[in-house]
């Protein structure tokens, strides 16, 4: 159960022969995408290709696993953290923040612990190829989205096995994924299809040492540590650190400016629930190799993958590495008092 929104339910039973399914259609939905590969493009026909032997197609990847992570002080440490590909910070009620983590170059033995899902999850995960989505729950009205979105959602109700409850933690923060029970192999970097584009650091940009985010009630803090070459984060004035004693350390942090609307449903008090809008264009900040740059992002439709540019038009890269993006509200943007 979520506190913050009552009892979650599902109408429908998701057991693992019907979740193998749902992953064997999302490898059949990469034959036929038509989305090209971030930073790459498709390779033209060879100019002899009726007397050559036709070359062998390359299996698609499978699906990244993106887990809803809980990030309320109560909820820290993490587990499992550090073995995200990439993740975002939104912004949900009481301005407080939730994680989503994306796996995709490797599974850690454990992810949580695990909490519920949010609208604007939906739209963010539409850049992906039938993404396998495990949460908590969600609220009521919520659910009938979820079901009708291109992805594979898993709740507890519907994958016992692959959940479990850690008695040393206090509900709701006790919920934890074992990742291998959902995605028996890690599919690989091409599943990642972000638009993000990785490669040697961009000409320009101002030294940093650190940058704060700052959401109604919560902070996060990238401090650029030179022995490691990765920005430590830390929650709320406190370093971050996983369960396993590994410290939270992104090679790219993104602060992207996005619009942060009120959507149609409430938590059990009455609070509107923060939609984070992330099709669209804005500003934002790219903090690599201890720099700071700044840049654009623009994602035209929610299929697409978003696109980075420095401030003279040029693509923006990113290291090699864990990607955090955390989702700032622009100015004008911001859900005041439950409504825009």
């Amino acid at each position: 159960m979520d506190q913050a929104h009552g009892p979650r339910t599902r109408r429908s039973t998701f057991g693992p022969a019907l979740l193998a399914a749902a992953v064997a259609l999302g490898l059949a939905a990469g034959c036929t995408s038509s989305r090209d590969e971030p930073g790459g493009g498709r390779s033209p026909a060879s100019s002899n290709s009726a007397s050559s032997s036709p070359s062998p197609r390359t299996p698609p990847p499978g699906p990244v696993l993106a887990v809803k992570i809980d990030n309320a002080p109560a909820a820290r440490p993490p587990t499992g953290l550090d073995a995200a590909d990439v993740v975002y910070a939104e912004q949900v009620e009481g301005g407080l923040s939730r994680l989503m983590a994306l796996y995709a170059t490797k599974l850690p033995p454990a992810v949580g612990p695990v909490r519920s899902a949010r609208e604007s999850d939906l739209e963010l995960l539409r850049q992906f190829t039938r993404p396998v989505l495990a949460f908590s729950g969600a609220q009521g009205k919520l659910l009938p989205l979820i079901d009708r979105a291109p992805l594979t959602a898993v709740t507890p109700e519907e994958s016992s096995g692959a959940f479990y409850r850690d008695a040393d933690r206090a509900a709701p923060h006790d919920l934890f994924l074992r990742p291998k029970d959902l995605v028996p192999s890690p599919p690989g970097a091409a599943a990642l299809t972000t638009g993000f584009r990785y490669g040697a650091a961009p000409p320009g940009g101002t030294p940093e040492k650190a940058r704060s985010v700052r959401f109604p009630a919560a902070r996060f803090t990238f401090t650029w540590s030179p022995d490691r070459a990765r920005w430590l984060v830390a929650m709320d004035g406190r370093a971050s650190v996983t369960t396993s004693g590994q410290r939270v350390a992104a090679a790219t942090v993104v602060v992207q400016y996005v619009t942060v609307r009120g959507s149609r449903f409430h938590d059990f008090l009455g609070n509107t629930t923060p939609y984070t809008q992330t099709v669209g264009s804005g500003r934002a900040t790219v903090l690599r190799d201890g720099r700071a740059f700044d840049a654009r992002w623009e994602r035209p439709a929610a299929a697409d993958g978003t696109r980075f540019t420095t401030a003279d038009g040029a693509a923006m890269t990113f290291a090699p590495g864990q990607v955090w993006v955390v989702f700032a509200a622009a100015p004008g943007g911001a859900v005041r008092d439950g409504s825009r």
